[in-house]
């Protein structure tokens, strides 16, 4: 790998640490403004949460393009190239709106302008597709208003794809990380293994979206302290963006060496060109899904399609009786799957293994998704180590044994809290659900908790 790897390794690094460490002065600073909107009843957290966390990720990107700008491997990204200063701008516009909208709900008509003019400033200082590889037909040149709004709507479609899927502790920030890390060895690849420097810019623009979301996860994993709120989002879905379409409209195909034959069939062979705008579609896969499904059941239930209801997947998790974190990891591996795999293909497009491997983790993924109720006990010397959810009740291990220390210790903090409130919790059904007061949203409980889905949405009315 050599040493441009370790340069990447390091800017990814003082991304995630800035990113880390600003989190917790944004979140004090979310609080004093009042950016904590009121629980809506298809929320899933239970107590008002700070946002803008999109404030401490766009500091983490500043200082990642900084510290990139005075590095000896990858200096000459800057000198040779203006996308770096193009996603600047266009990230800073995007996160501006993104801020107004956390802390004043700006109409989503705004939203969807200010994206558009956010995506048109990228392509005035040359971050644009110039020209698409299609298979049986050839490089494929653009126009000027063609390159502009095929850039235009794949910024848009990626930006709303990942505020879209935001509706879990973790969930995009751990889905973007993970396609931004399929992205980032493809480009790489690219880049130190074909000699392309054109595919530069895109491997940099990855490593510091990884860093973005590697540096806010531990703030936001449930129970989440803060929200990245649509400055957050919108923002890690524009990086994403620029890094897909700079490697697609800056790379040129004849330098990939891969003209063999007639021109269809070297475009058969250019597969891996026209991935990069695949992968940002993999995390569109799940919520384009989730959208189109929303669609059908409003309409048929007579309601408006753009009525909000708690019947997206991630509710769906929770109420067959998936934990808030299962749901989340369930999401992460069927995100995974998709963006890997699609690198993978594009690398061995002819390896029967790559598809047989695919369709294997597939049937893993189905099994896992049926098999709500199974919880993972760990063994007793590394109990310590995990949360409770995953530790043997005292009850299983020393059977007869009913003391009120350890019906304390089944219930957990729960106890206090319930007694709190003036109902007694039974021995028998101890719940396993996260502390509600702690660190802001909660995860919601089994499934008994929302039998009555009017009952529990009463409550926030």
């Amino acid at each position: 790998m050599g040493q441009p790897v370790r340069d990447y390794l390091l800017t990814l690094c003082v991304t995630a640490a800035v990113t880390y460490l600003l989190t917790g002065p944004v979140r004090k600073f979310a609080i004093a403004v009042g950016a904590m909107p009121a629980i809506r009843a298809r929320d899933v957290h239970r107590e008002p949460t700070p946002r803008l966390g999109g404030i401490a990720m766009f500091g983490g990107l500043c200082a990642g393009l900084i510290v990139a700008d005075h590095l000896a491997n990858l200096d000459g990204v800057f000198e040779l190239s203006n996308e770096p200063r193009a996603l600047l701008s266009g990230a800073a516009l995007i996160w501006l709106i993104g801020v107004l909208d956390d802390k004043f709900e700006i109409d989503a008509l705004i939203k969807l302008g200010g994206q558009m003019i956010a995506a048109a400033v990228m392509v005035l200082q040359g971050l644009t597709i110039l020209w698409l590889p299609i298979p049986g037909v050839g490089t494929v040149p653009l126009t000027q208003w063609q390159g502009t709004l095929l850039t235009v709507a794949l910024v848009v479609i990626t930006i709303n794809a990942v505020n879209f899927v935001d509706g879990l502790d973790g969930l995009a920030a751990g889905m973007v990380c993970i396609a931004s890390a399929a992205l980032f060895l493809y480009t790489y690849r690219l880049w130190y293994g074909y000699g392309i420097e054109a595919a530069a810019p895109a491997t940099l623009f990855t490593a510091i979206l990884m860093g973005m979301c590697l540096g806010f996860l531990p703030h936001n994993m449930h129970p989440a302290r803060i929200f990245m709120g649509d400055s957050g989002s919108m923002l890690i879905g524009l990086v994403l963006a620029a890094g897909a379409i700079s490697v697609t409209g800056q790379v040129d195909p004849d330098a990939m060496k891969l003209f063999a034959g007639s021109e269809r069939q070297a475009t058969h062979a250019m597969l891996p060109v026209f991935i990069p705008l695949l992968l940002p579609l993999t995390i569109i896969a799940i919520p384009a899904a989730d959208l189109v499904l929303a669609i059908v059941r409003r309409t048929w239930n007579g309601q408006s399609p753009f009525a909000a209801d708690r019947g997206h997947l991630h509710h769906r998790l929770l109420e067959i009786g998936h934990s808030h974190s299962r749901s989340v990891l369930i999401m992460y591996f069927w995100s995974a799957l998709i963006a890997f795999g699609a690198v993978g293909y594009s690398v061995h497009s002819t390896s029967m293994w790559i598809v047989l491997l695919i369709v294997g983790l597939s049937a893993l993924g189905l099994i896992l998704l049926l098999m709500p109720r199974f919880t993972p006990r760990a063994p007793r010397w590394a109990e310590r180590f995990v949360p409770p959810r995953y530790r043997r009740r005292r009850r299983e291990a020393e059977p007869g044994a009913g003391s009120s220390q350890e019906l304390e210790s089944q219930q957990g903090p729960l106890g206090d809290q319930m007694g709190q409130n003036g109902h007694e919790a039974a021995p028998q059904a101890p719940i396993a659900a996260g502390v509600s007061g702690v660190n802001g949203a909660t995860a919601i409980g089994h499934r008994s908790r929302f039998a009555d889905r009017r009952k529990a949405d009463s409550t926030r009315r």
